[in-house]
């Protein structure tokens, strides 16, 4: 599959001159790249190049029983099968929210109505004092947990060092990897890691809004220990450097990858503070640092977990704001009411949703599908050695939605 491997990886490169976003990381030959952007390749030739690996690839199944390649060449053909649909779309094919979710990420998020959010937005209200709509009386109950920025280093600095603390106990890690935080503006989302081979990673850190206190566990797990940064050293550590496979030397960001990416940095961070460790963290380490009263974490948690239910909220409104359903400002309405963002926050959001489309559904419905997969496995809250075990080899495997 090897030539096969390094098609799939200069074809990414050829869509990423089409596309700015579509090449989220790459540390393969840098040959490679300059012939790409050396010469900038008409869609249909990419297209037709990709249909005939696909082809390819469905006529020669693998022998053996080695599950890793089984899982390798299905990772080929339906990373190649999301990119001929990635194509059709830059060509200007439109595609409903659901379809597109299904051909780029090979799943379909659950559909919620309003009085699913509703029941959760009902238990709020009994615990946010305040008269007047919910969505100002959360907004004003949580800026008193907002990090000021000139502690904000620190904070993350100490998060970031207990999450690779809690992460080297359970996984074997590069010896040399490492990261660097930067703090940016003017960005869509709120953080993102920029993966640069060699066990390396930027991560930027967003600063257009507040940020809140539960933000340092959960930006320093996603994208560093164990989510994205610990996600793709593995996966350059065990496939692309010990078995020499090339494929995993680029990452396609609109692709079925993306689920397994977002889901396991998600699902991190319960991996990584199960039960009530993580609101101790914060309460013993992270408020003394940010300058808040620890005295006042336990029910910031019980918030935050009531909030969490809300996680689905905003996939209905990128549905129907990408299905011509609704419009711009009633998917940022939507998000201030059901989701209960501020409305610059919910601006923010429909940006990503802008940017990203159906990308949304990686987040939810990724961390769920990781959990399930997990859990049917042994990896159960109860049985933490074992996650950690199963959570080990999912983000070390090219095992993607279809084989969870």
């Amino acid at each position: 599959m090897i030539p096969i491997a390094e098609s799939y990886v200069k074809l990414v490169l050829a869509v990423g001159q089409h596309d700015a976003d579509y090449v989220d990381a790459y540390y393969g030959p840098p040959e490679w790249r300059t012939e790409a952007e050396a010469k900038k390749r008409p869609l249909p030739e990419i297209r037709a190049e990709a249909e005939k690996l696909i082809a390819n690839l469905e006529a020669h199944p693998p022998a053996g029983t080695d599950e890793l390649i089984h899982l390798r060449h299905q990772y080929l053909l339906r990373q190649l099968q999301s990119m001929v649909s990635r194509l059709d779309m830059l060509a200007g094919k439109k595609l409903t929210f659901d379809e597109e979710s299904k051909a780029l990420y090979d799943a379909v998020a659950p559909k919620h109505d309003a009085s699913h959010f509703q029941r959760i937005l009902d238990q709020l209200e009994t615990v946010i004092p305040g008269e007047g709509p919910l969505a100002p009386r959360v907004e004003a109950f949580r800026q008193g947990f907002v990090v000021p920025r000139e502690r904000l280093d620190a904070v993350f600095k100490a998060a970031i060092d207990e999450c690779r603390r809690r992460t080297r106990e359970h996984l074997e890690l590069p010896p040399d990897e490492s990261f660097v935080v930067e703090y940016v503006t003017n960005k869509s989302w709120s953080g993102y890691n920029w993966y640069k081979g060699g066990f390396h990673s930027l991560i930027q850190v967003n600063t257009d809004l507040p940020i809140f206190i539960d933000r340092a566990i959960d930006l320093a797990c996603h994208e560093g220990y164990p989510g994205h940064h610990v996600y793709n050293a593995l996966l350059e550590k065990h496939l692309v450097r010990d078995r020499g496979w090339p494929e995993f030397s680029i990452y396609a960001l609109f692709s079925p990858q993306s689920l397994i990416a977002e889901g396991t940095a998600n699902f991190g961070i319960e991996v990584a503070f199960p039960g009530s460790e993580r609101t101790a963290f914060e309460r013993e380490k992270l408020y003394p640092l940010a300058g808040l009263d620890p005295a006042k974490a336990d029910r910031y948690a019980e918030v935050q977990r009531l909030l969490q239910g809300l996680g689905y909220a905003g996939n209905e409104p990128a549905r129907g704001y990408l299905d011509g359903k609704i419009s711009k400002d009633e998917a940022a309405a939507w998000l201030v009411r059901y989701a209960l963002m501020a409305p610059e926050r919910a601006a923010q959001r429909v940006r990503f949703i802008d940017q990203y489309r159906a990308y949304v559904i990686n987040y939810n419905l990724g961390q769920d599908l990781v959990r399930q997969y997990i859990e049917s496995r042994g990896g159960t809250a109860d049985q933490p050695a074992k996650r950690w075990e199963e959570f080990a080899k999912l983000i070390s495997s090219p095992r993607l939605p279809s084989a969870c």
